[in-house]
């Protein structure tokens, strides 16, 4: 057998409320192309069940971490991010996941590339999809990041271990503005005539932001509910589309799909209210200071992105955006805001002071858990990356 394959070594590690497979930058061939093969037959696809590889069949588990050395001398760690897709033999990079982003730093001190420090390492994370430092600090004992903790966040079963995330580096991520369009609002026309007001906001990943009312929604509605209109899913992705190619991420929004399926992202935005859970848990009102659902990859998030969730967090402190236009009177008074989504709620911490015109992110702090579940090797077979 060991003729027909190349061994690659791995890990599986869940980040926040996602999961991954994270790879050491040496094991992987240089050349992107090469690259993205050894990728694609490691997670098995393109296929709607990853069934021959390590892929979970879902937009939150395939993803992928690559991890090295760093190329910049204020950080400690490279960190690549990519989306693998199911449906398409393609790997996206032209963004991040937060989520993800919690296993980095465990992931660099257990693999004995940052210096384990008790009881906590800071990990500088330089995210080569964004070109942004995130600092991570990760809890340590007897040289590795520690797993078990206190801190429950909602679509993770178990307790673990914090692991603060701080993206204040990250405005502009992609398309080196706050506002990509230079206004607070715009308006997107759809091929039906119809007109949305929407907020395009980039901090930590682009974000297109929509009232729940626009689309006929009250805000509350189940990942389920909402995949589940046809009709819907279509107009979602028509907004989004039109709005990726206005801040230059496709040259046409027809082609958003297959251009640009991953960024930027698409959140339905409304005031806080009571709702039950997608898995049976009651949320309410007073508990949030807005709630959200959010899209990518054409799918419906069950939880909620970090990324997403900073994007969201920034947004909130411009004023007249859309996030801003539905946050609580608490949310705009307090630092820390709490979002309400399918399957609870997840805090965070953003302070945007504004000078001449110009934004600085102060704060974008966000807390999460994070593990390795599986250290071993995958088999790359020889005929599939030829």
């Amino acid at each position: 057998m060991k003729s027909e394959v190349i061994s690659v070594k791995c890990s599986i590690v869940r980040g926040g409320t996602s999961k991954g497979i994270f790879i050491l930058e040496n094991e992987l061939p240089s050349d992107p192309v090469l690259r993205d093969k050894y990728v694609l037959e490691i997670f098995g696809s393109p296929d709607v069940r990853q069934i021959d590889g390590l892929g979970g069949a879902d937009v939150l588990t395939s993803k992928l971490a690559i991890v090295g050395p760093s190329s910049r001398e204020d950080a400690d760690v490279d960190y690549t991010f990519g989306q693998v897709s199911f449906v398409d033999a393609k790997v996206d990079y032209k963004s991040n996941c937060g989520n993800i982003s919690a296993g980095v730093g465990p992931f660099a001190i257990d693999n004995g590339l940052v210096k384990a420090v008790e009881p906590y390492t800071t990990v500088r994370i330089h995210q080569v999809n964004t070109d942004s430092i995130i600092n991570a600090k990760v809890e340590v004992k007897d040289g590795r990041a520690v797993i078990e903790g206190g801190l429950h966040i909602d679509g993770v079963p178990a307790l673990g271990s914090t692991v603060e995330l701080d993206f204040s580096d990250s405005v502009g991520s992609i398309t080196g503005k706050l506002l990509p369009t230079g206004n607070v609002t715009d308006t997107i026309t759809t091929q039906d005539g119809t007109s949305y007001e929407v907020s395009i906001v980039d901090a930590a990943i682009p974000t297109v932001f929509i009232k729940a009312e626009a689309l006929g929604l009250e805000g509350i509605e189940t990942p389920a509910q909402i995949e589940g209109s046809a009709p819907l899913m279509a107009r979602i992705e028509e907004i989004r589309g039109r709005c990726a190619e206005k801040i230059g991420l496709t040259d046409n929004w027809e082609q958003s799909t297959q251009k640009c399926p991953y960024a930027p992202f698409f959140a339905v935005v409304s005031p806080s209210k009571a709702y039950h859970t997608f898995d049976g848990k009651d949320v309410a009102a007073e508990e949030i200071d807005l709630v959200s659902r959010l899209l990518f990859m054409q799918k419906m998030h069950k939880t909620h992105p970090v990324t997403g969730t900073v994007c969201m967090s920034t947004a909130a402190r411009v004023p007249g955006s859309i996030v801003e236009q539905v946050l609580s009177r608490r949310g705009r008074e307090n630092r820390k805001i709490i979002i309400g989504h399918p399957a609870g709620v997840i805090p965070v911490v953003s302070e945007l002071e504004t000078e001449n015109g110009t934004y600085n992110l102060k704060t974008a702090a966000i807390l999460r858990t994070a593990r390795t579940i599986m250290d071993g090797q995958v088999y790359v077979r020889k005929s599939r990356i030829q």
